[in-house]
């Protein structure tokens, strides 16, 4: 775990002061770049020492097998495992023969800083050698926003006490070795070297490398060019072989003197495209960075990132560790997503390998909500994405006897990846959130046109599934038996309420949908009956409730299983799935994480307010969080029902999950869907923004260390700021002409925002919150708030 405020509490930076060999790994997931199509994580330009090399591409991937004690029908024979691609990051430096390696010599100082608005890793050393020899360093690094293929480093070297001769070796390397990923040796060994060399290219002062994979047959190729601005008689030379191209530079500088070198990196790959094709591609996006230049490369990310801040930022004052943590759980939520152009958005970004590179259904629910409102045209991109792959979902739905499309639990392509059958057969509540994503999208944006080319038949789809899943029993009801809901330790239950609830909301959507484009929807199949049996089934949906506790049961029969023995689960057995088999999770009321709360955020339209409160304290009792997906819901609904100060103690755990290394797991990758979290916790929970019938609703009230929370939201082209205070809020619209008007709910209250005068409404008081909820022993959240300065 790193250790806290590892990284100074500043509100625009994430910044290392030193190099903490120990938690090396979770630095390169916190310091990676990425675009959405290239990731780079924060290694060390030298390469080494390294906790976990990589270099991504977003949906490159190759195909492994997917162990399994028993076989089963319908177990997927193979998975897919993001790869990790040519290398274009490594610089090493030779001062007088000696490597430039931190471990050796003396490191007299070295910081790293992640400029959260200029979308840049820059990094400062200063190192003494063996023999005794100094230099300064200055790298800095970006991918680029603006053009998609391409990355791009200068590194500028600096002699200090004497004349010096450098040696500068710039790469694009293939087949790194990487610390082994898998226990299984099937698995290793299709990871080991997975990339097949097809031709290799170099140029003076450059090179180029193209591969394929040896199994799923993609192809990739990466290309580096370097300006170099150094002393007289520096000479440039560059070889290569199969695997490997080297830029050779070499000089003397006196001291004082400085070597500065521009690499610019371009990748692309294809599935499809031949290898001269992918050779000219890569070329000629070397051709349109040298065009920029590295100045115009700088300018143009830092005027992107000022109109996302403009449009996206979010201001806490009171607790400023928060205020950073959003802002990079927003930054690294763009960078997962701005141009990943009809590819997924998976669970780690492109910040490293773990869940192999799989997007899951939290996309869904975490992050494309938050890119909804702050960032649709990446939103619009990964609803494209879902529908190319349509077909797989259709022939697993086949394959599971069912109607419509069954949308893979994991997946990086489109087919269903997942070994572990609970979920990755029964959690089919993704369709559901794939429809919600499409419902929320076209509600915020107005883009009518991809519901009609589209969302339609996404909706259809999984309307379908839903029709062919559930049934009616002698009574009328709806009921949807066998599904494993968000919480993964209550699986193959009846009746999941969050599943059942949202079910509920894609089958209504799409019988008003398919009437809205009856051409369309014809054309699809649909007929008057089929939309009629969709309603049916969505206004007869049976939800649990226990009527002798007053709450609702997160699957049928819940409050009847037996008490999870928490007082005597020690803290070493989390998480439970680690250390208890899943017959005995299954069976008890324990949960892994948000789920009946997680209803109670995205339907809180179908629960009275009294019910919200009992709901909560009692799941709350018997939630553990093993999952990093809970504390931000959490933080939801307790600042819902009136517990502002545990909100914003699930609010820091969510925000600074990855900053403090919560889980101790960040060296896999940033938690996408925790970062997002952040954002939701502030907005959603101290902001109060619920969109459940269409329009907008808000009911801000702030916990006790926050003195002010300001927002903005992207709604039909115009930008709504939300300014929040203890005692009043006040709501404003840019970007818009005097007809333009936003109408909108403040707790109950209809108002009318124009972009001539902003609106300012008192929050009224809270009412009395009762006593505070309680946590299973030993599992409250992990971050309190720090003590206040005297």
């Amino acid at each position: 775990m790193i250790r806290e405020r590892a990284y100074p509490v500043e509100p625009w930076h994430v910044r290392e002061t030193q190099l903490d060999m120990d938690v090396l790994a979770q630095s390169e997931s916190v310091f990676a770049l990425s675009n959405g199509h290239v990731g780079l994580r924060g290694n060390l330009d030298e390469g080494e020492p390294h906790g976990l090399p990589g270099t991504y591409l977003n949906s490159f991937y190759e195909l492994r097998p997917l162990p399994y004690a028993e076989a089963g029908y319908g177990f997927p024979e193979s998975g897919q495992t993001i790869v990790n691609v040519t290398n274009g990051k490594l610089i090493r430096l030779l001062v007088d023969d000696e490597p430039l390696d931190v471990r050796y010599g003396e490191l007299l100082a070295h910081e790293r800083i992640l400029d959260l608005r200029a979308g840049t890793l820059h990094r400062e050393l200063h190192w003494r050698s063996p023999a005794g020899r100094e230099v300064k360093v200055r790298s800095t690094r970006l991918v680029s926003f603006t053009q998609r293929s391409v990355a791009a480093i200068s590194y500028e070297v600096e002699a200090v006490d004497g004349p010096l001769r450098l040696i500068v070796q710039s790469e694009l390397v293939a087949n790194e070795s990487l610390p082994a990923q898998s226990k299984d040796p099937r698995v290793a060994a299709v990871l080991e070297s997975p990339l097949q060399a097809e031709e290799e290219l170099t140029t003076p002062d450059g090179g180029q490398l193209i591969h394929r994979t040896k199994v799923s047959g993609l192809r990739v190729a990466a290309a580096m060019e370097h300006e170099v601005h150094g002393p007289d008689h520096t000479t440039i030379e560059s070889e290569g072989y199969e695997d490997w191209v080297r830029t050779t530079i070499a000089c003397v500088l006196k001291p004082g003197e400085k070597l500065r070198v521009i690499k610019y990196l371009t990748y692309s790959w294809s599935s499809r495209r031949s290898l001269p094709a992918l050779r000219d591609q890569v070329g000629a996006a070397l051709a349109g960075a040298r065009l920029d230049g590295w100045d115009g490369l700088h300018r143009e990310q830092r005027n992107y990132l000022d109109e996302f801040w403009d449009a996206s930022d979010v201001l806490v004052e009171g607790d400023p560790e928060v205020q950073q943590a959003v802002r990079f759980g927003l930054f690294h939520v763009l960078q997962a997503g701005a141009r990943a152009e009809q590819r997924p958005i998976s669970a780690k970004g492109l910040t490293g390998p773990g869940y192999d590179g799989h997007a899951f259904w939290d996309t869904e629910m975490f992050v494309l909500p938050v890119l909804t409102y702050t960032q649709p045209s990446a939103v619009r991109s990964a609803l494209q994405w879902r529908h190319s792959t349509l077909d797989s979902a259709r022939e697993r739905a086949e394959t599971l006897n069912l109607r419509g499309a069954a949308f893979p639990w994991r997946t990086i392509e489109g087919p269903e990846s997942s070994g572990y059958w609970p979920a990755g057969t029964a959690a089919f509540h993704i369709a559901a959130d794939i429809a919600d994503a499409v419902r929320r999208y076209v509600m915020v944006t107005g883009d009518t046109q991809l519901e009609r080319e589209i969302g339609l038949e996404l909706l259809v789809e999984t309307a379908r599934l839903w029709r062919s899943v559930g049934h009616h029993d002698r009574h009328g009801r709806f009921h949807i038996d066998g599904v494993t809901g968000p919480d993964e330790y209550t699986a193959v239950k009846n009746d999941n309420v969050y599943t059942n609830l949202m079910a509920q909301r894609n089958l209504l959507t799409a019988a008003d949908v398919v009437m809205r484009y009856r051409d369309e929807a014809f054309h699809l199949g649909v007929t008057d009956e089929e939309a009629a049996s969709w309603r049916d089934a969505g206004t007869s949906m049976h939800v649990p409730y226990d009527e002798e506790l007053g709450v609702h049961q997160q699957v049928d029969n819940f409050t009847r299983f037996e008490e999870w023995d928490f007082t005597h689960t020690p803290a070493e057995k989390y998480p439970l799935l680690l250390h208890y088999p899943y017959f005995e999770l299954y069976r008890k009321q324990v949960v892994k994480q948000a789920d009946l709360v997680l209803a109670m955020h995205w339907r809180g339209d179908a629960f009275t307010p009294e019910e919200k409160v009992r709901n909560f304290l009692y799941y709350e009792r018997r939630t553990v969080r093993d999952s990093s997906l809970s504390a931000c819901t959490q933080s939801v609904l307790a600042a819902e029902v009136g517990h502002p100060e545990l909100a914003h103690t699930y609010l820091r755990e969510a925000a600074l999950m990855d900053l403090h290394d919560l889980n101790e797991n960040t060296r896999d990758g940033v938690h996408m869907a925790s970062l997002a979290g952040a954002w939701l916790a502030l907005v959603g929970g101290f902001g109060g923004l619920r969109d459940h019938d269409g329009g907008l609703s808000f009911a801000p009230r702030l916990s006790s260390r926050l003195s002010r929370l300001e927002f903005s939201l992207q709604w039909r082209g115009l930008s709504l700021r939300v300014d929040v205070r203890p005692h009043q809020t006040t709501y404003s619209l840019r970007h818009g002409g005097p007809d333009d008007v936003v109408e909108l709910r403040h707790h109950d209250q209809l108002l009318r925002v124009t972009c001539d005068e902003p609106v300012t409404v008192p929050v009224p008081p809270a009412e009395p919150s009762g006593p505070p909820p309680e946590q299973p022993p030993g599992r409250s959240p992990l971050l309190r708030l720090p003590e206040r300065e005297q």
